[in-house]
Parts: C-alpha cells; sequence; structure tokens
C-alpha cells in the first residue's frame, strides 16, 4: 500500500486537475452560447437563401448550361473535399470522428475509382493528414476557429469555384461536424458544387413574386454568393459542435476527478487507520512485554 504522503499529493495533485477542468468547462460554455446565436440567426437567412434559389430555378426554368455552377458532370472522377476540423484538443472524439468519417469517403470513392483531393481546416486536421495522406492535401489552413471573418470565407470560396469551373475537381464537398445537441456532434457530408436546388416548400411555391430583374439575371448574381454563405454557415456549426463537446469532455472529466478524490480518499483513510492500529499494537505489546 502506497504511503500516506504518496496518496495526499496525488489527491492535491487531482484537485487541481479538476479545477483546470471545471474552469476549462465554464470557458466552452460561455463560448457556445456566444456561438451557438450566431450560428441559429445566421442559419435562417443561409435556409432563405437557399428557398430563394431554388424559386428562382423554378421560375426561371434555368439548365446547367446557362448557370456552371448549376450543372452536374456526367462523370464524376475527382472530388474536392473540405475537411473542417478544430485547432485544440481536449474535446473528446470529436477531431477523431471527423478525421474517420474522411477515412471512410476516401476509402469509399477510392472503390468507385474516383480522385480525392483535400482542403482541411484545423490544426489538428492538418497534422495528421499531412502525415498520413500528404498526397491527397491540396490547401490547409490553420488557427481560424473563432477567428474566420465574411472575407476569408470568400476567398475560400472562389478558390473552390474556380478549382470546380476549371475541372479540376467534378463535385466539391464539405465535410463537417453537424450540431445535432450539446451531447451529438455527426460528422456530416454535404455536397457544395455543383448547387443542387432544393424542393420549394408548399407555402413559398403558391406566393408569386414578380422579379425586377429576370430571375434569370438575379439568379447569376445570387449563386456565386451561396457558396460564400452556405460555407459560412458550416464554420460557424462545426464551431459550436467544437465547443459543445469539448463542454461535455471537461465535465465528464470533472466527474472524474471527483470520483477518483473520493476513492483516494477511502484509500487514504484506510491507510492512516492501519499505521494508526499498528502503532496502538505496537505500545499494547511493549506495555505487556514490561509487564512480563
Amino acid at each position: 500500500m502506497p504511503g500516506l504522503r504518496d496518496i495526499k499529493r496525488k489527491i492535491v495533485a487531482v484537485k487541481k486537475t479538476q479545477q483546470i477542468t471545471r474552469a476549462m468547462n465554464m470557458v466552452a460554455a460561455a463560448k457556445l452560447r456566444s456561438v451557438q446565436a450566431r450560428m441559429e440567426g445566421f442559419r435562417v437567412y443561409a435556409d432563405k437563401y437557399k428557398e430563394l434559389i431554388s424559386h428562382l430555378s423554378m421560375v426561371g426554368g434555368v439548365s446547367g448550361d446557362s448557370f456552371p455552377l448549376l450543372q452536374k458532370r456526367e462523370e464524376i472522377k475527382k472530388i474536392h473535399l473540405v475537411v473542417l476540423t478544430a485547432d485544440r484538443g481536449l474535446c473528446g472524439a470529436f477531431n477523431t470522428n471527423l478525421i474517420n468519417k474522411t477515412e471512410k469517403f476516401i476509402a469509399e470513392a477510392k472503390e468507385k475509382g474516383q480522385e480525392v483531393s483535400l482542403t482541411v481546416l484545423g490544426r489538428r486536421g492538418v497534422s495528421y493528414f499531412k502525415r498520413y495522406r500528404a498526397d491527397l492535401v491540396k490547401n490547409t489552413y490553420e488557427d481560424i476557429v473563432g477567428k474566420f471573418d465574411y472575407a476569408f470565407v470568400s476567398r475560400m470560396a472562389r478558390e473552390l469555384v474556380t478549382s470546380f469551373l476549371t475541372g479540376e475537381a467534378d463535385e466539391v464537398a464539405l465535410l463537417y461536424a453537424h450540431f445535432g445537441s450539446v451531447l451529438r456532434q455527426i460528422p456530416t457530408v454535404e455536397p457544395l458544387l455543383p448547387i443542387v436546388p432544393q424542393g420549394v416548400s408548399e407555402e413559398a411555391s403558391k406566393v408569386e413574386y414578380i422579379y425586377e430583374p429576370k430571375a434569370t439575371e438575379i439568379l447569376r448574381e445570387i449563386l456565386p454568393k451561396s457558396i460564400n454563405i452556405q460555407l459560412y454557415s458550416r464554420l460557424l456549426e462545426n464551431e459550436v459542435s467544437e465547443h459543445a463537446a469539448r463542454m461535455t469532455a471537461m465535465d465528464n472529466a470533472t466527474n472524474n476527478c471527483k470520483e477518483m478524490i473520493t476513492q483516494l480518499t477511502l484509500i487514504f483513510n484506510k491507510a492512516r487507520q492501519a499505521s494508526i492500529t499498528k502503532e496502538l499494537m505496537d505500545i499494547v505489546g511493549g506495555a505487556e512485554a514490561l509487564k512480563g
């Protein structure tokens, strides 16, 4: 059994760790509330933007020939995948799940005879893919979580659109962590290019709009910007998922520290009781020896 001093030192160390994990949990919770409010506000705008594109496509009767960003390739040979990860760890299996999902996507694409190139955001993802998939990595971005703005997203979107229009990629997809709840962050693959108009809701389809200028002219103007909006929306959602995962991981770590302190305290008390009992036995034995 370890000595009392060693056990006491362990208890002190675990208590300090518990203070750190509790503080990180509070910081993650504060960041989560802030970014979640931004995400939910922007999500409404992004959904309405999608609905507008769908309605304009339906009204204008557009085709892929006149709008290259809507044009589907007959055969998908090259896929450009944008992978969103975190810059920091201590967020449970958040980064691991995204990396595993990417590996699965690459494996499935190879089975179909498709080539995959990667644009990786987040230091954790960059570190992994530069080490194990360096031949697939095209672009990397680090230290952007919580710092990206619309200008950064616009530059990145232009690069993706250029790779699609020049034929470097037949399809552009985005892999991110969908925010299901604080306890559920789901790795999700979502197509970015070509843009696929979604179905229009019944309420929206019943409303007749008069577009000025023509629907095709408006669509030509807003289509490129839709990539910026969807990319920005998913970056916010991935950031919210990261904070939620870190908050949950730190909460679990704090609880584990609490259990460990309880167990170590029991061991300390048992060791101290054994030490006291041994000393009493020595005293009684000595007294009996003196009487003899």
